[in-house]
């Protein structure tokens, strides 16, 4: 399993527009210069981000602000707007042969343990925000 780039990209994007607030007007085009992607990339981004309510997004050249304060912004808060996980992250394919041993006993053994999994890196995504990122930028 790998997290697309779009959670760094939105962490980065994020990171930003709060550090140069108040210096720059933080335009797609402005993020995508420090991140080095295309614009249009960092407008899916912003996208995704103002719909979860964690960015406001001024048209044309207005740029983009937070929508809440930087500690208010977890890591967890970020995935689950550009990602969408809510729910289980570890899928189980359908159908073991339940005439099995392992095939029946597959999904009890893992699921508990998989879940457990998730939890834990959710929990540390979420002991973890934006503020607490943007202190070790300097």
């Amino acid at each position: 399993m790998q997290i697309p780039s779009r959670f760094t990209i939105a962490v980065h994007t994020l990171m930003c527009i709060d550090h140069f607030a108040g210096q720059h007007k933080t335009t797609s085009e402005f993020i995508a210069s420090s991140v080095n992607v295309n614009p249009v990339i960092i407008r899916q981004v912003l996208q995704k981000l103002k719909a979860a309510g964690l960015v406001t997004v001024e048209r044309g050249a207005g740029g983009a602000a937070l929508a809440r304060p930087a500690s208010n912004i977890t890591l967890l808060d970020v995935l689950q707007a550009i990602e969408g996980v809510k729910g289980p992250l570890f899928n189980f394919h359908e159908n073991p042969n339940p005439n099995c041993p392992v095939g029946a006993a597959v999904r009890p053994v893992l699921e508990g343990r998989l879940q457990k999994a998730q939890s834990a890196m959710e929990q540390e995504l979420a002991s973890t925000s934006l503020a607490d990122l943007l202190k070790d930028v300097g």
